[in-house]
């Protein structure tokens, strides 16, 4: 390991300890060349040597603190893409939406998701995409909250703005009805469309604090974040995702996160999607 900055055990140890209370990120025992590559960038730009005087700085108080969020922002891993793991999206358009528009009253058209965690953006992005193809033009009320912990991550997604790469792979009837193509100074990069950016509202939320929406939801997408947390901060948080469901509402996970023996909240539907027990 590069021994630029002095890192001991010790150090290594605070740093699983404060994110943990911070944000409820369990830390692996193997991840310390990941916390000092992360972090290096954090010292260096407050000419610190040693990471236990950073540490130090994030547990101070008063304006000597370092910046938590920044500190958050630095071990949170954004790995993500439009329509990432596609049976999720094609359960939505194919099964979820067609039996909502069967079973709802003309007086509640009403239907609410959330994506927790969703990281730049293209989540929620490729959620309203679906919602737009599959219910009528008029007459529901539809909207999408997307969330994250990490402020740099949300004003990427909040802006819309992607480099072409991330989104030339998608079916070409996708590419020309939600996406605007830039020129001149904006040459290779796409916008998403104004459609579509109205059906998402995006805020900064810490999933281990208090939430400020009263819901319910009809859909939570919250995937490949749960990986993250122990099992008691799992059990609590899926607790809390039952409690803002309708009832029979859906939960939909990452292909490595799993129910089982964690909650008996939800029942498994399969390919990761579960369904809110009554």
């Amino acid at each position: 390991m590069d021994t630029e900055f002095e890192f001991s055990d010790q150090d290594f140890q605070r740093i699983r300890r404060i994110i943990n209370e911070a944000a409820g990120i369990s830390l692996a025992d193997g991840k310390r060349e990941l916390v000092y590559s992360r972090l290096s960038r954090l010292l260096r730009q407050r000419g610190l040597r040693r990471f236990g005087d950073y540490c130090d700085l994030l547990e101070a108080g008063g304006d000597t603190a370092a910046d938590m969020g920044e500190f958050v922002n630095a071990l949170t891993t954004n790995l993500t893409s439009f329509f990432r793991e596609s049976h999720h999206f094609e359960f939505l358009s194919k099964e979820l939406i067609p039996a909502l528009i069967r079973e709802r009253s003309f007086s509640n058209r009403r239907i609410r998701i959330w994506s927790a965690g969703c990281s730049t953006g293209e989540e929620p992005y490729s959620i309203a995409m679906v919602l737009r193809e599959s219910l009528p033009a008029v007459g529901w009320d539809v909207k999408i909250l997307a969330t994250d912990l990490d402020s740099n991550v949300l004003a990427t997604a909040e802006r819309g703005v992607y480099e072409w790469n991330r989104v030339k792979d998608l079916p070409e009837m996708r590419l020309r009805r939600w996406f605007q193509k830039g020129r001149g100074e904006q040459s290779g990069l796409v916008r998403t469309a104004e459609t579509l950016r109205n059906l998402i509202t995006f805020r900064q939320l810490n999933l281990m604090e208090n939430w400020p929406m009263s819901g319910p939801f009809d859909v939570v997408f919250c995937r490949n974040v749960v990986i993250y947390f122990d099992k008691p901060t799992q059990r609590i948080l899926f607790e809390r995702f039952a409690d803002l469901l309708v009832d029979r509402g859906h939960l939909l996970v990452g292909h490595s996160e799993s129910l089982f023996k964690v909650t008996e909240r939800f029942a498994p539907l399969g390919k990761t999607i579960y369904r809110k027990c009554l």
